[in-house]
């Protein structure tokens, strides 16, 4: 049965129980998103969790998930729905020789002939359900301004059909890595969540609640290690999901410590780039063999 939270502690307490750690301000505009109905534009960096919230309220509130991925060029064929035009043109055949068009034309322009993409499908659901577009900055203006019906009224208009409404409410989210900058018709219908990089204690809990079994002085260093890491210069900085697989990593192989050579070894767990593996293995690496350039963490050492 879908849940309905009736308080913030309630969706705080209810993402945790799923695996998803919330910021208060976290907590707070995903109950509003339940209660007002209004959609939430999650921005922030690449590797924050901003997709992860969106599973998590789909598991926390017993909502199926229906996802769509944004990319450069995508269309509305692709997002709301497209005629099925192989089945359209069966039925004409099918019709008797001599059949005017205007006859058929009512046939093959009814919902039993479209294809729902995933925004059509999320309003046309008999049950609640949370949509996410994610990576919403990777589209154009124009894609933006064929969601604003859809984000305001819940409704998409269809030339063939007329006006399809939804049939329950969703709970919508539209993640943003910050790539472009959004319109202010989009914004305006929008709840807004900002969502950083945890601090290290934040970042310490969801290393330890995915991995508990992994010891707490080695869970402490890789969190370390990892904000050391997202200090650097780098093209692209580990992300919360790759901690926790550095840590599973680390569980894996059974290691006892995280010094530099086990780091080394592992470090292309949260280092993607050959440029990155070079610096990070000369400025971290260094200093976790215990050179006199201080300790991971220390501030200022370089």
């Amino acid at each position: 049965m879908p849940i309905e939270p009736t308080s913030v502690e309630e969706v705080a307490a209810g993402l945790r129980s799923v695996g998803y750690l919330p910021g208060e301000s976290t907590a707070l505009v995903s109950y509003l998103a339940t209660k007002l109905g209004k959609p939430v534009l999650v921005e922030g960096p690449a590797g924050v969790g901003k997709t992860e919230l969106a599973k998590a309220l789909s598991r926390y509130l017993g909502r199926e998930l229906v996802r769509l991925q944004c990319y450069e060029g995508l269309d509305e064929a692709k997002a709301l729905y497209e005629w099925n035009y192989r089945k359209q043109l069966l039925r004409i055949q099918a019709e008797a020789a001599g059949t005017g068009w205007e006859a058929v034309q009512d046939d093959i322009f009814g919902e039993e002939f479209l294809l729902a993409r995933p925004l059509m499908t999320a309003i046309a659901s008999p049950d609640p359900v949370v949509l996410l577009i994610d990576e919403i900055d990777k589209t154009d203006q124009e894609f933006e301004a064929m969601l604003l019906e859809l984000l305001s009224d819940f409704q998409i208009s269809i030339p063939e059909l007329g006006r399809i409404d939804a049939r329950t409410q969703p709970v919508v989210l539209l993640t943003s890595n910050n790539s472009r900058e959004l319109t202010e018709a989009l914004k305006r219908r929008c709840l807004y969540l900002w969502v950083d990089y945890p601090d290290a204690g934040h970042e310490l809990e969801i290393v330890r609640l995915h991995t508990p079994e992994l010891s707490e002085t080695i869970a402490q260093k890789l969190v370390d290690v990892v904000h050391e890491v997202r200090q650097l210069d780098l093209k692209k900085p580990p992300s919360i999901a790759e901690s926790i697989d550095w840590a599973r990593a680390l569980l894996l192989l059974g290691a006892e410590d995280l010094d530099g050579r086990v780091f080394r070894e592992t470090m292309s767990v949260i280092v993607k780039h050959r440029t990155d593996l070079e610096l990070v293995a000369a400025r971290v690496g260094v200093k976790l063999d215990g050179a006199p350039d201080g300790a991971v963490g220390s501030p200022g050492r370089r």
